[in-house]
């Protein structure tokens, strides 16, 4: 049932993503020709600011839909409500507190605009704050479809949503100009799936309706605030490790330039979002296998969701690596492009993140939070000395140099360390050496394909093309021919094997259903 949830999940998040990028770069190069660059900056900025923002929830949901694992996988519909009641009081504190920060930040946005000429920013700041509070009303029904391995449910309506929401951008953007209506339009469309999808959960799960709840007990209640206090500091940790770039690239090398990087940034996104949705829709699925299975099993999936975190997103990086520059100067413009020393720096840290996935996956759902509560402040204390030193000295690359330095010193071994010891009872040595196996693998893979498409294919019309279909072939040829032998990739073939068999048994069933109905 679990792997069956996966797959809907997996699946439904995958079209999704590819509908949605479709849509993305549409309305990114009419947004870039209706508004320019600096518009661009101003939306990253903004974005990354509430980010800041919605710090206040920092860990309040994530804990209590880890205490809601265990009552779902039991059927435990008392203790479902009272834990649900908490949730819903939480996240109404959650928007107050954020609307008030909103409002207290106000009167200092003139410190985190450099160089900006951009109009009407006191509405475009309320017209955010609003997108930012009212969804979190709504988060907690919202999350116990996810909690319930219903992801796929929340992917579809978002689909639709985003579809819509696009869609209508673009033909504001194209027709009018009007940076103020598009963010109008996306804010009334969100409020609205929200409402849309807690509608849903009330009528799938009515006895979230109940008021007889029962009280919940103080070891419960003890775990829950001390998990809270943890994510709390891990969050601030994050954020600032995260979500400052823009601010300091828009407050040292000025707005047009967090525009500049923002073109490379949706560019990663996409490939960390199609990699992501693969891992991210098998989350909850590991969050009710935890609860229920031993460590050996636990380990055995692990260890696949680590191999198919290498394969992703070292695939990823390699096609990021050889096709983005010119990507970019067919789509924009050369003027659009970064340096290369950029490009890599970023690439390494989207690696990292994407390696450290499924190890942060089991952390969660195994409800480790408070063991390395300061760490990511410690990161987060490295990240933001060591890119406003370098910042002043090789400029928009220092930003993202002091990040990589970051993610090196603290969270690419501390948190596998944990894991480890805590989960799988097996010593850390064993995850460093697959993990610098996997990154010499991908290093050298990529350096093969760079140096097929530099010397190999011929210049022309067709060379970003044929780049293209290099990119898409030579690194899963590479990647297969090493692991073809592996349990784990035996494990994903399995699976594959496994859908595509069920799929072609749908099939079937529904061409006979045809056939005995038209006769």
């Amino acid at each position: 049932m679990r792997t069956k949830h996966s797959i809907f999940n997996i699946t439904a998040g995958l079209a999704n993503q590819l509908i949605i990028t479709s849509l993305s770069f549409i309305s990114r190069t009419i947004f870039i020709s209706a508004l320019g660059i600096e518009y661009l900056g101003i939306q990253g900025l903004f974005t990354n600011i509430f980010a800041m923002l919605s710090l206040a929830e920092a860990g309040i949901g994530s804990s209590i839909i880890y205490s809601l694992y265990k009552p779902v996988a039991d059927h435990n519909i008392s203790r479902i409500n009272a834990l649900m009641r908490l949730y819903k009081n939480a996240y109404l504190a959650i928007a107050v507190v954020i609307m008030i920060l909103g409002l207290i930040l106000f009167p200092f946005l003139p410190l985190f605009l450099k160089d900006s000429s951009v109009g009407h920013i006191n509405i475009i700041y309320f017209i955010f704050l609003l997108n930012t509070v009212a969804p979190y009303l709504f988060q907690y029904k919202i999350s116990f479809l996810n909690v319930n391995q219903k992801n796929y449910i929340v992917t579809l309506i978002y689909s639709a949503s985003s579809i819509i929401t696009m869609c209508l951008k673009i033909g504001i953007l194209y027709y009018t100009k009007n940076f103020i209506l598009f963010l109008i339009v996306e804010s009334v469309i969100t409020i609205s799936t929200s409402i849309i999808l807690a509608g849903l959960v009330d009528k799938r799960y009515p006895f979230l309706k109940s008021k007889e709840t029962t009280k919940l007990d103080d070891a419960t209640k003890k775990g829950i605030i001390k998990n809270i206090k943890a994510i709390i500091l891990q969050n601030v940790g994050v954020f600032l490790v995260l979500s400052t770039d823009n601010i300091i690239i828009s407050s040292f090398v000025g707005v047009a330039a967090v525009g500049l990087y923002s073109n490379y940034s949706m560019l990663i996104e996409i490939c960390r979002n199609f990699s992501y949705q693969i891992s991210n829709n098998i989350h909850h699925s590991v969050g009710n296998l935890v609860a229920t299975e031993h460590k050996e099993k636990i380990y055995s999936i692990f260890k696949v969701s680590m191999f198919s975190n290498f394969w992703l997103y070292s695939f990823s990086s390699i096609f990021l690596y050889v096709v983005i520059e010119p990507f970019i100067t067919l789509w924009i413009g050369k003027e659009f492009l970064m340096s290369k020393t950029v490009l890599i720096i970023l690439l390494l840290i989207f690696f990292e993140r994407g390696m450290r996935n499924s190890i942060t996956m089991i952390k969660n759902t195994a409800g480790i939070y408070h063991e390395d509560r300061f760490a990511p402040l410690i990161q987060a204390a490295i990240n933001l000395a060591a890119s406003l030193i370098l910042v002043k000295f090789i400029g928009i690359t220092g930003v993202f140099l002091g990040t990589l330095i970051s993610v090196i010193s603290v969270p690419l071994w501390l948190t596998p360390l944990l894991v480890y010891r805590k989960v799988f009872q097996i010593h850390f040595s064993k995850y460093l050496g697959n993990y610098l196996f996997y990154l010499g693998v991908a290093l050298t893979t990529c350096l093969i394909t760079e140096s097929f498409c530099k010397y190999i294919l011929p210049e022309g019309d067709l060379n970003f093309v044929l780049k293209v279909i290099t990119c898409l072939l030579l690194p899963n040829i590479i990647f297969t021919a090493l692991f073809f032998r592996t349990q784990e990739f035996s494990y994903l073939v399995n699976v594959g094997v496994s859908i595509s068999k069920n799929i072609y048994k749908r099939i079937m069933i529904r061409n006979q259903l045809r056939k005995n109905a038209s006769a």
